[in-house]
This record gives structure tokens, C-alpha cells and sequence, in this order.
């Protein structure tokens, strides 16, 4: 029997009151289509972990639905990721998405500054630390993390984090099916049988697209591409265009058997609540 599928939203710290104002109510609609869980990435534009925490707060508040921080280690010391540790288990988290974080633009190469160099070492500290306390879910790149040198090297860090004790993943961002079909058949090839799910965006704006898919190394087929770019200045086809592409997407991604849908919801409900609708998604009675 296949195993209930998993739908979660990600959502970032609020960087201003204003922000902060409207997350209650987004979080109370995409709420009510009972999601598994929500991610919180880490801090307000990556800097420190107080405003993931603050969010992981307000989604407990506002929601009742698990809510999952995502913990960074670039820069980071064992001391501090582990006071991080026991203050998310002390507020009741059962689930952490263990990432390396970005790297600072001086960097000299793709192992972190700090004590721990890679996402295995986190994930490896957070097992020996806390045992079974946590589900674990890293990080996958179907196409290539925009760091790393080649396809074979990616995947092997890929595989590090699972043999670390990983239980789960997400990928980043993709808008061809095709990358994540290759990724899974390399994943049973390497006998790597732990869920990964497919990270989705909803499609809003040109501008948008093109800066996320630039800035995460995410390929927007060019036709996608030209399309978006001739609509940009008619936004309801624009948006419809988007909502379609997306949607088939997800089509194509849950009639070949995927473990459920992790939705980029860039604190915004409408988007991905249309998007679920179109999907034909569930929802509570």
C-alpha cells in the first residue's frame, strides 16, 4: 500500500513589521487545506536563526500544524548548533531541515567556514547529539547544486547526507519533470531508498522566475522562458500561463508515483492555493 502523501509549505522570516503583520492570515488559509507540515528557512535573509524561531512561533499560534526550522551550519560552531538543538526540542519541533547554508560571496571554495564544512557533518551531529528525536530532511539538487563541480560529485555529497542519517528530502526548485526522474532512477541505482520530494513554485511574475531560477541554477526551459517574457506585461494571461505550466508539472510528477509536494510559497496564499486547487488537491471537510 502507498503511503499518505506528503503536501508542505515553506515560508521565510518576516523582514518587516509590515510582513510580519500579514503572516497571520496566510498562514491561516494555507492552513486550511491541512498540510503535513511547514518549513521556515533559516533567518530574516539568511543572517541568524531568532527570526526563524519567531516564525516557527507564530505558525504554532496560528495553525497547530508541525512546524519545521530549517538549521544552517555555515559559519556556525558545534556550541551554538547545539543550543539551537535543544531550544527547538524543548519548544516541542520534531522535524529539521538540515542544510549548509549559503556560503559568504569571499569564500574560497564550496566547504563552509566554521566547524562544520558540509550538510553530512550537520546531519551527523544532530544523530550523534539527539539520537532519533528529529526527522531529518536535506537537501537534493535533481539538476546540480550551482555550486558543485559536476553531476557524479553532487550526487555523492547527496549520498553523504542519506548515509549521515538523513530521513528525508527536499529538492529545490525545477520546472522539468524530467530532472527529477533522472535523479530518482540515480537514486535506485545507489540503493538510496529515503523519500525525496519535489520542491514547487508557483509562477507569478517574470522578474520572479528568472531571479530565483538564476540564483538557485534551476534551468527555466526557454520556452517557458520567451513566453513569461512576452506576457509580463499582461498579468492575468501571465499568471494563467504559469498556473498551467505548473500544474501539469505536478500532473506529471504525481502520476509517476512521487511522495508528496513541497510548495515555495514565498509567504503568499493565493499562488500556491490556486495552485493546489487546480492540481485538485484534497481538502478537510
Amino acid at each position: 500500500m502507498r503511503e499518505q502523501l506528503s503536501f508542505s509549505f515553506e515560508l521565510f522570516p518576516p523582514r518587516t513589521p509590515e510582513a510580519a503583520a500579514r503572516l497571520p492570515h496566510a498562514l491561516s488559509q494555507l492552513a486550511s487545506v491541512g498540510p503535513s507540515f511547514f518549513s521556515i528557512t533559516h533567518g530574516a535573509g539568511g543572517s541568524d536563526q531568532d527570526g526563524t524561531y519567531q516564525t516557527l512561533v507564530t505558525v504554532a499560534q496560528h495553525t497547530g500544524v508541525e512546524a519545521a526550522p530549517h538549521l544552517t551550519c555555515v559559519g556556525s560552531t558545534r556550541a551554538k548548533v547545539a543550543a539551537l538543538l535543544d531550544r527547538y526540542r524543548e519548544a516541542g519541533v520534531k522535524r529539521i531541515v538540515a542544510l549548509r547554508g549559503d556560503l559568504p560571496a569571499t569564500a574560497p571554495n564550496a566547504s563552509a567556514p566554521g566547524e562544520f564544512r558540509f550538510a553530512n557533518e550537520l546531519v551527523s551531529f544532530i544523530r550523534q547529539t539527539h539520537g532519533n528525536a528529529f526527522q531529518i530532511e536535506v537537501a537534493a539538487y535533481p539538476e546540480m547544486h550551482p555550486q558543485a563541480k559536476n553531476p557524479c560529485l553532487d550526487f555523492e555529497n547527496f549520498r553523504r547526507k542519506v548515509d549521515a542519517g538523513a530521513d528525508g528530502a527536499i529538492t529545490q526548485l525545477f520546472y522539468n519533470a524530467d530532472a527529477y526522474f533522472d535523479f530518482m532512477e540515480r537514486c535506485d541505482k545507489a540503493r538510496i531508498d529515503i523519500p525525496v520530494v519535489p520542491g514547487i513554485m508557483p509562477i507569478t511574475s517574470y522578474a520572479n522566475v528568472v531571479r530565483f531560477c538564476d540564483g538557485c541554477g534551476a534551468d527555466l526551459p526557454r520556452w517557458i522562458r520567451l513566453r513569461l517574457e512576452q506576457l509580463q506585461e499582461n498579468k492575468p494571461a501571465l499568471l494563467e500561463f504559469g498556473l498551467n505550466v505548473v500544474t501539469r508539472l505536478c500532473e506529471s510528477l504525481l502520476r509517476n508515483g512521487v511522495p508528496g509536494l513541497h510548495f515555495y510559497t514565498i509567504n503568499q496564499a493565493e499562488p500556491t492555493l490556486r495552485l493546489w486547487d487546480s492540481i485538485g488537491l484534497a481538502v478537510p471537510a
